[in-house]
């Protein structure tokens, strides 16, 4: 059942036939939403079409998953691989269907679909739409086409709606829309119906070890190093990006838009400094997720894969990180020590012998040793992390509270679900999978872990489970930074007087930890890390909690992104890692099971960046939101906005523009009528915003599939679109040399259109960086190769999408119209073999015509002519000087070549 906000949003996106831009707060089940309003589809009303990016398959499954709970068949996906009748008929159908923006513009413009049987248009990512982009070609086209057609744009990120200048008031442009709505978390509707019958909230913060501590302040010291030195580039300005605000993700993507216009004219270290910034905070992120071990590891891998080449590596405190981190796992001591204890202790552990040269030294409780006359051994130290006994003790709380409830009440069975340990991803699953026994119940899916980092943690997680079991019994007095079990107390929530910047209120009485040591000496040894089990057991056969069992476990990856809580239905949750999107799920979780008894554990690492990103966060979209609510009062949108494009009539060839009369100076004062212009562009190429911008300027676009070039502007005229990035990669791969040859051989006037961002520097590399001599790693030495190799290759040079427009427009100026039937056959293999006159790749003697260019006399301005006149290269050797010079131009050319073909062959005689 929807909750009543969700019907509210419904009620006012009904109420208008054009449709609505809908922004919501992370988290209130958008899904859900969307879902709703398609079970609300009749077939009768026309097909419905969800627009489907790459980064909205998370909430194509979820949406998925919502239809298929209330028992409604889920939309069917149309993809290339349907042939063009079958697509025909889907779009007849009158059902909703997911399809892809590539798609649909290439029906679209191929006028494969009854656009006027359309009754709207689902836009899932509003937040990543521009005027430019491929979804606001399909709206202007679609609206052209049949302005009843609504579209219903949805957005869940707010912070995106408010980059840049005005954004969402371009974005509702762009979608011919005139009404928002906005829905934060502390919009009075959600608000109250989210805190009418709220969770138990259980607020605990842990105190970090003296080790996570220093390696914390450590890692903040290196990112400032790395600030000052990037203030002496004079590339960016570094006033307000401070270190507090490298804590959060945003901070590198900051930087990098600073640089961005002028990315490809910094040099390496500057570009170094910009990813060492991001390691740090990937550091300080990964330190209060993982255990020691997979920190230390993932330390070493840094080491080895940027030792050569990291600039923080070499910043003064960055070896506090290293030290720290291996104090964490083991350290050194001499060997007469651990004889020492051992005789003291009389230990009855497990012991591993060692021999060398001149002596033997046992290792106790699993130290391992080198022995020598100064004999080392390394001691296990194995520093747990602090919530993990924090974990436990929850999770044994929750059983006790559920076996005394067991006695005083009869049926309890709803209320006594599923354990639901919601961590980051899916590392930290597996690392917690060795302290806690799991009951799995569904996989997650993926990790946004990169796979050298993923599988070096993955490495690090099985060794911990290799170190071995352990017999002796842990004190209860842990000299390890944890929270004492009489000083760690949970109280319940407290309601605050305003629930504006908290999605779920917690509890307000912080909880004191125990001061944290750095152990030393023999009383490491009694210290036996949890993480060194191997793999999940029973609670008795390491802890002295003994026949205390534990309730079923669950642990949930937050990255994977799945509907985790209307499947699992827990009645327990702790948020090892809390995320605000996860926090806005349980509300709308309890909010939709008012009866059901929720309890909710909150962890945090007191006095680290967790607490600070986690406020941040919210401050940062209730901000967002205020931005809008401001916007929205003073927002210019037409009045007569109704989704017909400026510029353009309502015919389905898309002219070029209408026809006007003019006052001029010139007799009668009626403008000439402009010819249509067209263009033949490749499908990939709808893959950018040029098509787009191009169709905005009234040409009229054909999509086929090119073999040759990516636009065809004239039977004579066909153009390589290059962006930066792309070009860098074609010259690497060769792929470039490739093409430039195939269009050469085709076309007349072969062009190479590289195009810069409007908001990039346009140049590729900074003046002093440009060297006089020819260097194969430069890109204008490259270029100078390639137009020597090629010397019919045209070079245009373009600052944006609009500027490729305005160089197209004049290039097609004194040009005919190209033929799409011709531009789709070169480059073509044939079946048929070889045919006259035709311009597939078999009737294309590529070894002849490259003999004929390498003849002397023979050029790029002559050899085409000799093709046409000559059908081989026996005809042309038996043509006379006279006839020579008329097909090539010249006598002087027509004797070389002549002398060369009747030129004796060297004898050794």
């Amino acid at each position: 059942m929807a909750l009543k906000f969700h019907q509210q949003i419904i009620s006012d996106l009904l109420e208008d036939s054009n449709g609505g831009l809908v922004i919501l707060s992370s988290g209130l089940s958008l899904a859900k939403l969307i879902a709703s309003l398609l079970i609300l589809h009749s077939p009768s009303q026309g097909t419905l079409l969800l627009l489907l990016s790459p980064a909205s398959q998370s909430l194509k499954s979820r949406i998925l998953h919502q239809l298929s709970s209330l028992s409604s068949p889920p939309p069917a996906e149309i993809t290339s691989d349907l042939p063009a009748n079958h697509r025909h008929s889907l779009y007849s159908s009158g059902n909703p269907f997911f399809i892809t923006p590539r798609i649909l513009i290439v029906d679209l413009l191929t006028q494969r679909i009854p656009v006027s049987s359309l009754a709207g248009i689902f836009i899932l990512n509003a937040h990543s739409l521009s005027e430019t982009s491929t979804e606001a070609f399909i709206v202007r086209i679609v609206k052209t086409l049949n302005a009843s057609a609504y579209v219903r744009a949805f957005s869940d990120r707010p912070q995106a709606m408010v980059s840049g200048f005005a954004k969402t008031e371009r974005t509702m442009r762009a979608l011919f829309l005139r009404r928002l709505h906005l829905w934060p978390r502390f919009q009075l509707d959600v608000s109250q119906e989210l805190e009418r019958e709220p969770p138990e909230v259980v607020d605990i913060r842990v105190s970090m070890s003296s080790y996570m501590v220093g390696i914390q302040k450590a890692i903040i010291e290196v990112m400032d190093a790395c600030l000052k030195e990037m203030r002496k580039t004079n590339k960016v300005d570094v006033d307000d990006l401070t270190v507090e605000s490298g804590l959060f993700k945003s901070f590198d993507e900051i930087v990098r838009r600073q640089l961005d216009p002028i990315w490809h004219t910094l040099g390496k270290r500057t570009k170094q400094l910009v990813s060492d910034l991001k390691t740090l905070r990937k550091l300080l992120d990964y330190l209060v997720r993982y255990d020691a071990v997979s920190f230390l590891k993932f330390l070493d891998t840094l080491r080895v894969a940027e030792s050569y080449r990291s600039v923080w590596l070499f910043a003064e405190s960055s070896y506090k990180i290293f030290d720290f981190a291996k104090k964490r796992v083991y350290r050194l001591i001499k060997a007469n020590e651990v004889k020492s204890k051992e005789h003291v202790k009389n230990t009855s552990g497990k012991k591993r012998k060692f021999k060398g040269d001149n002596a033997s030294v046992e290792a106790v409780g699993g130290a391992t040793a080198t022995s020598g006359d100064t004999g080392v051994v390394i001691e296990e130290v194995l520093e747990e992390a602090p919530k993990w006994k924090v974990l436990r003790e929850i999770l044994l709380e929750t059983q006790e509270e559920r076996e005394k409830q067991t006695l005083s009440e009869e049926d309890n069975s709803d209320n006594y679900g599923m354990v639901l340990v919601a961590c980051k991803d899916e590392q930290t699953k597996v690392i917690l999978d060795g302290v806690v026994p799991v009951t799995t119940i569904q996989s997650s899916e993926g990790s946004s872990v990169c796979r050298q980092e993923h599988e070096a943690l993955m490495a690090a997680a099985s060794s911990i489970r290799k170190l071995g079991k352990t017999t002796a019994s842990r004190d209860n007095n842990n000299p390890e930074a944890q929270v004492d079990k009489a000083s760690s107390t949970k109280g319940k929530a407290k309601k605050e007087s305003s629930s504006l910047r908290r999605p779920i209120r917690s509890c307000s009485k912080k909880k004191k930890n125990s001061e944290p040591e750095i152990v030393t000496g023999s009383e490491n040894e009694e210290k036996v890390s949890e993480a060194s089990t191997s793999g999940p057991r029973e609670a008795n056969d390491a802890h002295p909690d003994g026949a205390k069992k534990l309730p079923p476990v669950h642990f949930y990856a937050l990255e994977s992104d799945q509907p985790i809580l209307d499947v699992l239905k827990p009645s327990v949750i702790i948020v090892y890692h809390p995320d605000m999107t996860f926090v806005r799920e349980i509300e709308v979780y309890k909010a939709e099971n008012p009866l059901k008894k929720l309890k909710v554990y909150f962890l945090f690492y007191d006095e680290s960046t967790e607490v600070q990103k986690f406020e941040a966060s919210i401050r940062r979209e209730n901000g967002a939101f205020e931005s809008l609510i401001r916007q929205k009062s003073s927002m210019m949108i037409p009045v007569d906005q109704d989704g017909l494009c400026m510029g353009s009539n309502s015919s389905t060839d898309y002219p070029a523009s209408n026809t006007q009369n003019s006052l001029t100076r010139k007799a009668g004062g009626r403008k000439e009528i402009e010819k249509e212009t067209q263009v033949i562009v490749d499908m990939r190429e709808f893959m950018s915003s040029l098509p787009n911008v191009l169709h905005q300027k009234g040409m009229k676009i054909i999509p086929v599939t090119l073999e040759v070039g990516d636009y065809i502007l004239s039977p004579s005229i066909c153009v390589e679109r290059k962006s930066i990035q792309d070009l860098f990669q074609s010259f690497t791969s060769g792929r470039l040399f490739h093409q430039v040859e195939m269009m050469s051989r085709y076309y007349r006037i072969p062009v190479l259109l590289i195009e810069f961002s409007q908001d990039k520097s346009f140049s590729f590399q900074s003046a002093s960086d440009i060297s006089d001599d020819v260097t194969p790693y430069n890109i204008i030495s490259k270029l100078s190769l390639l137009v020597l190799h090629f010397p019919r290759l045209r070079i245009l040079w373009s600052r944006s999408l609009h500027a490729t427009a305005e160089i197209f427009t004049t290039l097609k100026s004194n040009q005919d119209e190209p033929d799409e039937s011709r531009a789709i056959r070169v480059g073509v293999p044939s079946e048929e073999g070889i045919i006259e006159n035709d311009i597939r790749a078999e009737n294309y003697n590529t070894s002849a015509v490259e003999f004929l260019r390498r003849l002397p006399g023979v050029s790029d301005a002559n050899y085409r002519s000799i093709m046409e006149k000559c059908k081989s290269l026996s005809e042309m050797a038996s043509l006379p000087v006279e006839e020579l010079a008329e097909i090539m131009g010249g006598q002087k050319v027509a004797k070389s070549l002549r002398e060369f073909l009747d030129a004796k062959y060297p004898t050794l005689l």
